[in-house]
C-alpha cells in the first residue's frame, strides 16, 4: 500500500472516514476530502495521529458547486503524479427530517442529482487522464440498492418532487454511469464498479434520517475495501456490488438507450465529456 494514492470524497465522516482510516494505517498515501476546512484538517491531523502515516493530504470542495468540483480535481492533478483509486463516496441523503422540499445546488440542479452524482461524474472525467497514467487505477462508485429509474422528462424532479426519489435516481445515476465508462474504457487501464456497501451503517445521514441501524459500518468499509485495493478485483469492471456480492441493479441500468442518454445529459450539464 505504500506506492498506492487514494482520494476518498466526503471523507470527514462516516463511511468515508472509516475508509481514510483503514488506508492510512495500511500505509497508502490518503487524499481527502471534506467541504468544511476546519473539519477537514482536524480529520487529517487526527488519521497522521492515530496511523504515524504522515502522507494524508486534504482537498476542500463544496460539491453542490461543480466550479469547486473543478477546482479541486484541477489541485489534485497538480499535487500528486499518481492517482491509482478514487472512491466516489460524498453525498447527501432523502433529506429526512427536515429539509424535504426541493433544493437546488450552486448550478441550479437539483441538490441530489447534483452532489451525489453529477459532482462525481465531474472529478472522476477531471482525473481520468491521471487515472490512466496510474494504471492499473480504479473507480469505486459508493451507490445504494435504494434505486429509481430516472424520468428523462422531468430529471430534475421539478414537477413532483420527493427527495427518497431524488436520492434514488441520484444513487442510479452513478451506476449507469459505472456502466458507461467501463465500456469506454480499457479495464487493464482503469475499472470501474459500484457498490451498496450495507444498509442503513450507523452514519450521521443515516442515523439523523433513521434514527438507527441495521448494517455495521465495519461491513462498508470491508466491502468498499475490496473494491478498491482487493487483490480479488484487479481487471473486475463494468458490475455492481450489493456489500461483496454481485448484484443486479435496477433494470433502467442495462438499458443502453437510458445509458446513452444519461451520458449525453452528464455532458450537457457539465460541458465534461470523455475524451479518449
Amino acid at each position: 500500500m505504500a506506492d498506492t494514492v487514494v482520494l476518498v470524497t466526503g471523507s470527514t465522516d462516516g463511511l468515508g472516514r472509516a475508509v481514510a482510516e483503514r488506508l492510512a494505517a495500511d500505509g497508502a498515501t490518503v487524499l481527502l476530502h471534506g467541504r468544511d476546512r476546519e473539519k477537514l484538517a482536524s480529520t487529517a491531523h487526527q488519521l497522521r495521529s492515530t496511523s504515524g502515516n504522515d502522507r494524508v493530504r486534504t482537498y476542500q470542495a463544496n460539491f453542490s458547486s461543480l466550479e469547486q468540483v473543478r477546482a479541486m480535481a484541477h489541485e489534485v492533478e497538480a499535487e500528486n503524479h499518481r492517482l491509482h483509486v478514487l472512491i466516489n463516496n460524498a453525498g447527501v441523503g432523502s433529506g429526512k427530517p427536515a429539509g424535504t422540499t426541493r433544493q437546488e445546488s450552486d448550478d441550479g440542479y437539483e441538490l441530489r442529482f447534483a452532489v451525489n452524482y453529477l459532482a462525481g461524474y465531474v472529478l472522476t472525467m477531471r482525473l481520468l487522464h491521471l487515472l490512466r497514467r496510474s494504471a492499473p487505477a480504479r473507480v469505486v462508485n459508493v451507490a445504494s440498492a435504494g434505486q429509481y429509474p430516472i424520468d428523462f422528462d422531468d430529471v430534475m424532479l421539478e414537477r413532483q418532487y420527493d427527495g427518497a426519489r431524488a436520492y434514488r435516481q441520484s444513487k442510479l445515476a452513478q451506476i449507469m454511469f459505472g456502466f458507461d465508462l467501463a465500456e469506454r474504457i480499457p479495464p487493464d487501464e482503469v475499472t470501474v464498479n459500484s457498490l451498496h456497501p450495507a444498509t442503513f451503517m450507523p452514519t450521521k445521514i443515516v442515523l439523523e434520517q433513521h434514527g438507527h441501524s441495521v448494517d455495521s459500518l465495519e461491513e462498508g468499509v470491508k466491502a468498499t475495501l475490496r473494491l478498491a485495493v482487493g487483490a480479488d478485483m484487479e481487471g473486475v469492471t463494468r458490475r455492481y456490488f450489493n456489500r461483496q456480492e454481485e448484484a443486479r441493479a435496477d433494470d433502467q441500468a442495462y438499458d443502453p438507450v437510458s445509458r446513452r442518454r444519461l451520458w449525453e445529459l452528464s455532458a450537457q450539464l457539465t460541458g465534461e465529456s470523455l475524451m479518449v
